[in-house]
């Protein structure tokens, strides 16, 4: 049996060229050419839920403007889960105006389109956000679109 400690051709080494040079690649050369890689490759801000900017601001702002006949809100400004959908924004206005179940209730964005129920609150201010919040309209008519 040989006592000679075994290098691994894996571990980056700071001398040389950085390239390691086998006849035969085994699996943790290309474990750690993978790592490396996914290290190299994806940019901060794509790294996903533990990058600090998504920390930070882990809700969105949303601006919540009475049109028409509808009533004021006496807070207009509301941070939201970005997972949250349309739908669930809809319900808590009708339920913020004490709104009756059979009045309607329509939900506006950009003064020109209503979103549809099932789409997440991230999404449409991703697409449709501007300085930091989405503004969102609401009415007991239809107003726009």
């Amino acid at each position: 049996m040989d006592d000679t400690p075994e290098l691994h051709r894996s571990d980056p080494t700071p001398s040389g060229s950085g390239e390691i040079s086998d006849s035969e690649p085994g699996p943790e050369k290309a474990a750690a050419a993978t790592q490396e890689a996914a290290r190299t490759d994806v940019p901060v801000s794509a790294t996903g839920p533990s990058s600090p900017a998504t920390q930070a601001k882990s809700k969105i702002d949303v601006l919540l403007k009475a049109t028409g006949d509808a009533p004021i809100m006496k807070k207009k400004k509301w941070a939201v889960d970005p997972t949250k959908k349309i739908g669930w924004v809809i319900e808590f206005i009708r339920k913020y105006i004490k709104a009756e179940p059979s009045e309607s209730l329509f939900l506006y964005v950009n003064q020109s389109f209503a979103p549809a129920p099932d789409i997440d609150i991230g999404t449409v201010y991703d697409c449709f956000g501007s300085d930091g919040k989405l503004v969102l309209h609401y009415c007991r008519t239809q107003a726009w679109g």
